[in-house]
């Protein structure tokens, strides 16, 4: 296993090596599970250092596709990489994310339901009300940049709630990429207006501790966005 690693030359011998360890994990040269080679043969292959080798695999390890078991070895925890995984989503329209971030955000609103303790519930709240201050002080402005920030806030506290850590980072990278995505395609000026009534209904759901009421009151409540974002792609669609 493992052969057709080709000599790293001088330029960035350990961005080198990890591309081609890389390319290899992606090739199914070890499976998933099983113990890649050491460093000292890995460095041999390579035509590197042994200290080379071991900054490759502490960067294939960071990445999730290797995992090191002191005393043991090191062994493929996947062979799908994640940044390639994280730039097609980079690639995808912006329906298609908020498609998905609809999904995480269902699941995290039934899981808090039976999870969430006061603070969460405190948190989610507290970001409502600093919204309503916002909106207050400045109407015009209503779910436009003065209160993406809080409505953010709002949106990774129903998610956290879940507790549930990978929830959580899968969350957080969708989360942001939406909003890139939305204010790319349309503008900040047409970006959809945050609807409080709804905010507020989820919050009672998940403290409600029935799932499937929170899981309804999630979705109501991202239909109006979800609508919003048809609407607008249709009219980009229709100038062209």
């Amino acid at each position: 296993m493992g052969e057709g690693l080709q000599a790293a030359g001088r330029r960035s011998l350990v961005d080198v090596a990890i591309e081609q360890l890389r390319e290899q994990l992606l090739a199914g040269a070890w499976p998933v599970g099983s113990r890649i080679p050491t460093e000292h043969e890995l460095a041999e292959r390579l035509q590197v250092g042994r200290n080379t080798v071991r900054e490759a695999i502490r960067v294939l390890v960071h990445a999730g596709m290797l995992v090191s078991r002191q005393g043991e070895g090191t062994f493929v925890r996947s062979t799908s990489d994640p940044a390639a995984v994280l730039r097609g989503v980079q690639r995808s329209d912006v329906r298609d994310v908020l498609e998905v971030r609809a999904a995480l955000e269902a699941e995290a609103a039934r899981l808090a339901a039976v999870r969430h303790t006061a603070e969460d519930i405190a948190r989610m709240r507290g970001a409502l009300a600093r919204e309503v201050e916002v909106m207050a002080a400045s109407p015009e402005r209503a779910g436009r940049e003065a209160t993406v920030e809080h409505d953010l806030e709002f949106h990774t506290a129903l998610v956290e709630a879940a507790h549930n850590p990978a929830l959580t980072e899968v969350y957080r990278y969708f989360g942001a990429s939406v909003r890139e995505s939305m204010r790319a395609a349309f503008g900040d000026h047409e970006m959809p207006e945050v609807d409080l009534r709804t905010h507020t209904a989820l919050v009672d759901a998940v403290e409600s501790g029935d799932p499937e009421r929170a899981e309804a009151a999630c979705r109501e409540l991202l239909a109006e966005p979800t609508a919003a974002v048809e609407q607008l792609l249709a009219a980009i669609a229709a100038r062209k």
